[in-house]
């Protein structure tokens, strides 16, 4: 990982612990001196219930207790908030604000859409690194197919704004008395046509569609213009991407494929951390862990997935740059739920982190 980067983002799979490593590793920063805020955007929001914190997290960032010497702050992403903010922020009077809040349109996309939780992380990550509050951010994100759609969300959001699709909705399709302007001109087979579109889609949807692409048309270049800040802030080099995978030889394929697209994309990609390693055949198992002596088959099972867990390590470590980091984390007894178990988990993560064994 390269020295102390202002941005972590924590990347990988579904399932693999991400969500528990990230907020580990911001609890180690904010232990190490570092004024740290943890964000997820995780629809599972699993990252409340390890730090303690509640709902109120998605309307303010939220201190946990840490002691010193550093403060630790959790984050819950509220797409519809963020998305409100922005046309606040964009629009150019108080009109062309209320109009768009409330379009009925806007209410079902800023919530439901496909992309706009994305974008909204994205968005959401800028403000707060544009607003200097912390030493440090950690981010963690949704699994690997959402994940990926996280990273292109800004590319995606000006791809849409240069279309030509949006040229189209932005042209005037109605008249003051809300009819169809190419049907007026149509006579009987005008109204027709404009009956028979009311029946199929509803004209009712497609004037506040058109109300809504109308509206948001000053605020266009405010979000082209702040989507390019987006790209520029997750390729900075004072930005690290964290990726973890789980052990196995099935998981090298999926943790090569992201790594790839890391690089790819211009992101600089720190460790990659492999979570939840079985011990190796015959290794001492912790105190209150060990099976009775009868359940061979339980023994023989733990041994099979240890072993499992080794030749997949060995595989991924021969297919990566020799300069690349891997750290390994063990198995816990049990998994993180609680600050205390993030504490200790976080020490194991600094000491992996530096080398030590």
């Amino acid at each position: 990982m390269s020295p102390r980067p202002r941005v972590l983002v924590v990347v990988g799979a579904g399932g693999v612990g991400k969500t528990t490593l990230a907020a580990a590793l911001a609890l180690l920063s904010a232990r190490e001196g570092t004024d740290t805020l943890v964000m997820t955007f995780d629809p599972s929001l699993r990252l409340k219930d390890a730090l303690g914190v509640g709902d109120e997290a998605r309307r303010r960032d939220v201190e946990v207790a840490v002691g010193e010497p550093g403060r630790l702050f959790a984050s819950l992403l509220d797409a519809r908030d963020t998305f409100d903010r922005l046309v606040e922020r964009y629009a150019p009077d108080a009109k062309a604000r209320d109009r768009i809040l409330g379009n009925r349109f806007y209410d079902n996309l800023s919530g439901s859409l496909g992309g706009v939780l994305e974008y909204m992380a994205v968005e959401r990550l800028f403000e707060v690194a544009a607003s200097g509050s912390y030493g440090r951010i950690v981010l963690d994100t949704p699994p690997t197919r959402q994940a990926l759609d996280f990273l292109e969300a800004p590319q995606r959001i000006i791809g849409f704004l240069d279309s030509g699709a949006l040229r189209i909705a932005l042209k005037p399709w109605f008249d003051e008395d809300g009819h169809l302007r190419p049907t007026r001109r149509l006579g009987f087979v005008g109204r027709n046509l404009e009956a028979f579109l009311d029946r199929i889609v509803g004209l009712e949807v497609l004037r506040e569609m058109a109300e809504f692409f109308s509206a948001f048309g000053p605020l266009y270049e405010g979000f082209r213009e702040r989507a390019g800040e987006v790209q520029s802030l997750l390729r900075a080099a004072s930005t690290t991407f964290a990726l973890v995978s789980a052990p196995g030889e099935e998981r090298v394929p999926d943790t090569l494929f992201f790594a790839r697209k890391l690089a790819e994309a211009g992101h600089r990609l720190g460790p990659i951390i492999v979570n939840r390693i079985h011990p190796p055949s015959g290794a001492e198992r912790a105190p209150g862990a060990d099976a009775p002596a009868e359940n061979a088959s339980g023994l023989r099972l733990l041994s099979w997935l240890g072993e499992r867990d080794r030749r997949g390590l060995a595989g991924l470590r021969g297919l990566l740059k020799g300069d690349q980091a891997l750290v390994e984390v063990p198995l816990l007894q049990r998994e993180p739920t609680d600050l205390a178990a993030l504490a200790d988990l976080a020490v194991l993560l600094a000491k992996r982190l530096s080398g030590a064994p």
